[in-house]
C-alpha cells in the first residue's frame, strides 16, 4: 500500500479557499504530482445529496445536533468512498474543508461539545487527520464584505448566519492553530489572491520535500 497525503484547506466564509485551490491544483500538477482535489460535504454522489440538505437555505430550523450528524454522514462517505482509495493509490488529496470545520463551525459556532466533535470526527475517519491543513484567516466582516461582491459564489445557509455566529467560528479556527502547530499553517487570507497562493505553495512543497 503506497502512503498517500491528505491536506485540507480550512477558513472562515469568505477567506478564498476555493479560490486559492483552484490556483494550487495545475502548480502541483506542474511538479508531476498526482493531486486529487475534492470537497466537504460533498465529493461524491450521496455526500453531496446531504450537503444539499444541509446548506438549503429553507432548513433554518435545522437542529444544532441534526447538522453535525448529518455532515458527519456526508464525511464518512466521502472518506471511504474517494478519500481513501486515492490514499492508497499514493495520491496527495486536496479537501476544501475536513474535520477542523466540525470543531470551527458546530463547535465553537453552534456551542456543541468539541470533545465529542472531536470523537465522531475519529469515527468517521478512522482516526485519519490532515498531514498538513492550510488555515485561510481572515477577519469575519471581511469574509462577509467578500461573499456579499461575488455574484457567482454559493449562497448557502451558513452564509446567511449573524455576523457573531462567523466571529465564533474564526476564533475556534484560531484557538485550533494554536493548538495544533505542526499541523495547522496559519496564512493572512485579507491580502491579494496571487501573494496567499504563493505562500501557500511554497508550505505545501515544503511539507511534501
Amino acid at each position: 500500500m503506497k502512503n498517500g497525503v491528505i491536506i485540507s484547506f480550512e477558513g472562515p466564509d469568505g477567506a478564498g479557499k476555493t479560490s486559492v485551490l483552484e490556483r494550487i491544483i495545475p502548480l502541483l500538477q506542474a511538479q508531476g504530482l498526482s493531486v486529487l482535489v475534492t470537497r466537504e460535504p460533498g465529493g461524491v454522489a450521496i455526500a453531496e445529496r446531504i450537503r444539499e440538505v444541509i446548506l438549503d437555505v429553507h432548513h433554518v430550523n435545522m437542529d444544532y445536533k441534526t447538522e453535525l450528524l448529518l455532515y458527519m454522514a456526508a464525511r464518512r462517505q466521502h472518506y471511504v468512498e474517494k478519500v481513501l482509495p486515492a490514499l492508497e493509490n499514493g495520491k496527495i488529496v486536496l479537501i476544501d474543508r475536513f474535520i477542523d470545520s466540525s470543531i470551527a463551525y458546530q463547535g465553537a459556532g453552534r456551542g456543541l461539545d468539541e470533545a465529542t466533535i472531536t470523537q465522531l470526527n475519529d469515527f468517521a475517519t478512522d482516526g485519519r487527520k490532515p498531514d498538513i491543513t492550510i488555515y485561510l484567516d481572515i477577519e469575519s466582516e471581511l469574509g462577509l464584505q467578500r461573499i456579499a461582491q461575488n455574484a457567482e459564489r454559493e449562497v448557502n445557509r451558513l452564509d446567511l448566519e449573524k455576523l457573531d455566529m462567523h466571529q465564533r467560528v474564526r476564533q475556534g479556527y484560531l484557538r485550533l492553530a494554536e493548538q495544533e502547530k505542526d499541523r495547522i499553517v496559519t496564512i493572512d487570507a485579507s491580502r491579494d489572491l496571487d501573494s496567499v497562493v504563493e505562500e501557500v505553495y511554497q508550505v505545501i512543497l515544503q511539507h511534501l520535500a
